[in-house]
């Protein structure tokens, strides 16, 4: 194990994740959003070594990194927006929605600010049909969305005034 990774802490407490599972490789999804939440995104390094600490092969792991849209391999901005693109959504006018903020931050989706503030991504439903169109922001799941809305969240967090 690369120690840059897998630090004796970091072990320690992958080891205490899949101590409660009956096979070990059901703890990978616990155990990536861990090392993600350490270090802000699962690098290529960082699939390596899950799959030697699974004994999976690394294609496994790379499934996983691509199936799921929790998962990614560079860090986001500190106000990661996630626009549901589904169909409630979309028909409520996420795809304007996206648009608006892509056009606002200067970014595509799949991208973060310069400045490291914003990541912009569209996502499967987060199944909050009921405030379509909607956004998971950080944690928080937000809608219905207008543009008034976002632009809201925007200053807040530009202001500082909010984590959201």
């Amino acid at each position: 194990m690369n120690p840059m990774i897998f630090t004796p802490e970091l072990k320690k407490r992958a080891d205490q994740i899949s101590a409660n599972y009956p096979v070990q490789r059901a703890a990978a999804l616990p155990v990536m959003r861990l090392i993600q939440e350490t270090y802000g995104a699962i690098s290529g390094e960082a699939e390596l070594e899950i799959a030697e600490y699974f004994q999976i092969p690394p294609a496994d792991v790379r499934e996983l990194m691509t199936f799921y849209t929790l998962f990614y391999s560079k860090p986001k901005g500190k106000c990661h927006i996630q626009v549901c693109r589904t169909l409630s959504c979309n028909l409520l006018g996420a795809q304007k929605l996206i648009k608006y903020l892509e056009e606002k931050l200067k970014i595509k989706v799949g991208e973060t600010t310069s400045d490291g503030q914003f990541s912009l991504d569209q996502v499967e439903c987060l199944g909050a049909c009921e405030i379509a169109p909607m956004a998971q922001v950080n944690k928080d799941y937000l809608g219905p969305l207008t543009k008034e809305k976002l632009d809201q969240i925007l200053s807040l967090n530009y202001a500082g005034k909010i984590q959201v």
